[in-house]
């Protein structure tokens, strides 16, 4: 799945930086991630996502959930439940806007994605 504002994806991987507190402890601000798009989302992975008001969200995806239109969505979480906005402000995220899966972070600190 190609980002929203993207006409077309040369390659379904991209790089999102983490901005903010609101992912601590797992990812820090300035962690850069990689990332895939169009991967199947999971409860626990962490997920790029674009909030209705077109803010792009680095989040946690914790449970498949309906829109209010009945669509199929996300229930997206801050780690630290005091920082950020996430679905507990907004609502669930339409699953087409959960735009990609983080794999790996690739800098500062190599290494896996912290469940």
């Amino acid at each position: 799945m190609a980002p929203p504002s993207s006409p077309r994806v040369l390659s379904p991987f991209g790089l999102a930086r983490v901005r903010g507190d609101s992912m601590r402890p797992a990812l820090r601000p300035g962690d850069l991630l990689l990332v895939r798009y169009g991967a199947r989302v999971r409860p626990g992975a962490v997920v790029v996502a674009r909030f209705a008001d077109g803010t792009l969200a680095v989040k946690r995806a914790a449970e498949a959930r309906r829109t209010r239109t009945g669509g199929a969505g996300w229930w997206l979480l801050s780690d630290d439940p005091a920082v950020g906005v996430d679905s507990r402000h907004r609502g669930p995220v339409p699953e087409r806007d959960v735009t990609g899966v983080a794999l790996m972070r690739v800098w500062p600190r190599p290494g896996r994605v912290p469940d």
